[in-house]
């Protein structure tokens, strides 16, 4: 799209990474829903899975299967399937590299005979410690265009949290 730049960001710390990308995108999204840009287009962190259900893909991380099980659209028999796979890959966390989860979701497709678990931060090259974020230029200049006062504050508060990063 047009006015959108994609970078891999580094971080050493994977726990504040994700507490500061919260308040980036509470803030741009509060900022969103009163002017309708948002800057941030999409985040993916080195761990995101993507499983398409009934209703579509959810994204979640590798470690967070147990909790999304509930919200998945699926048959039974394909949950159990994905919850083996995934119970392994969490067994493995501490070591667990991006090549492996590329693996195993390789394997796990392979065992539901059919394309419903996309991993894409191993074509990315992302690893520990790295995320892909996708900005659009083009709604960050607005905003920063057109706010004051309060508004102002909260989009510079966004803006210093996100250049952390970058």
């Amino acid at each position: 799209m047009a006015g959108t730049i994609s970078k891999i960001i580094h971080f050493h710390d994977e726990e504040e990474f994700l507490e500061d990308m919260d308040a980036v995108m509470e803030r741009f999204s509060y900022l969103a829903s009163k002017y309708g840009h948002n800057p941030i287009e999409g985040v993916l962190l080195w761990d995101y899975v993507g499983i398409r259900d009934d209703e579509g893909i959810k994204v979640f991380r590798v470690g967070e299967f147990p909790y999304f099980e509930g919200t998945l659209k699926l048959d039974l028999e394909t949950l159990r399937t994905m919850e083996r796979y995934f119970d392994e890959m969490e067994s493995r966390w501490d070591e667990l590299t991006v090549e492996e989860i590329n693996y195993f979701v390789e394997m796990l497709n392979e065992a539901l005979g059919e394309q419903r678990v996309y991993y894409d931060a191993y074509s990315l090259g992302l690893d520990r410690n790295t995320a892909y974020i996708i900005l659009n230029l083009v709604s960050l200049n607005y905003l920063e265009s057109v706010l004051d006062g309060g508004d102002r504050e909260i989009f510079e508060e966004a803006v210093e949290l996100l250049m952390r990063y970058l």
